[in-house]
């Protein structure tokens, strides 16, 4: 049988290990963060333990037959409820968003199993190699492997708060696929008009789209966000 401080050690290099990853996620702002990754590693380490020391009192008695990796395996399988939940589908973008982080949860969740297990250098060298491919590839993929937006983004900056619906008609008048419409205050005090379009426009006919636009009543300035352009 295990010895207490030994069961405590797992079980705390879990959360160790397992809160290295949810650092990350949280500093992200991800579905799943920092509590959640250390749950989930704490919890798959805990379930090896229960398979693999559990039962020790009833081996050896007759018509029992243990198999320690018995429990532990369904943890592979279970946890995906829970990536499940982490998997948005976004109807408007027409996207999956969350692969990246249940993917995460699945890879913490056999770390978990690994650190439970006593597999201390298996458990911390997934940790960096998995840390690593969450936090040092991402500058990586953005800059090489960058994806077109799947919507055009316009910003209306207007001198004061009014009604938008002025500005919803002029968006349907031009054709426009308006997937959402974002009113907030700037940090001066004026009103500032985020759109999303749904399928994204060429650059050409977004131009006309600004022009258009910058002439309604109130629009001070037009902005296309990330490409640098405005009036």
């Amino acid at each position: 049988m295990i010895e207490w401080w030994e069961m405590g050690l797992r079980l705390l290099l879990a959360a160790l290990l397992g809160a290295v990853i949810g650092i990350n996620r949280e500093h992200h702002e991800w579905a799943a963060g920092l509590r959640t990754h250390m749950l989930v590693c704490v919890g798959a380490a805990l379930t090896v333990l229960v398979s693999a020391f559990g039962f020790a009192d009833l081996a050896g008695q007759a018509g029992i037959a243990l198999d320690p990796s018995r429990i532990a395996a369904q943890v592979v399988s279970g946890i995906g409820f829970l990536c499940a939940g982490t998997i948005l589908f976004l109807q408007r973008e027409q996207v999956i968003r969350g692969l990246t982080t249940a993917a995460g949860l699945w890879t913490v969740a056999a770390i978990g199993l690994a650190a439970g297990a006593g597999l201390y250098a298996a458990a911390g060298m997934t940790t960096l190699l998995l840390w690593g491919i969450l936090a040092l590839l991402k500058p990586i993929e953005q800059r090489y492997l960058h994806r077109h937006p799947a919507r055009s983004q316009l910003r209306l900056h207007l001198a004061e708060a009014g009604p938008l619906a002025p500005i919803e008609a002029a968006l349907a008048d031009a054709g426009l696929a308006v997937s959402s419409l974002t009113l907030r205050r700037n940090g001066e005090g004026a009103s500032v008009v985020d759109i999303d379009c749904v399928p994204p426009l060429p650059h050409p006919q977004l131009l006309v789209q600004v022009e258009r636009l910058s002439r309604l009543p109130g629009v001070t300035a037009v902005e296309l966000p990330g490409n640098g352009n405005g009036r």
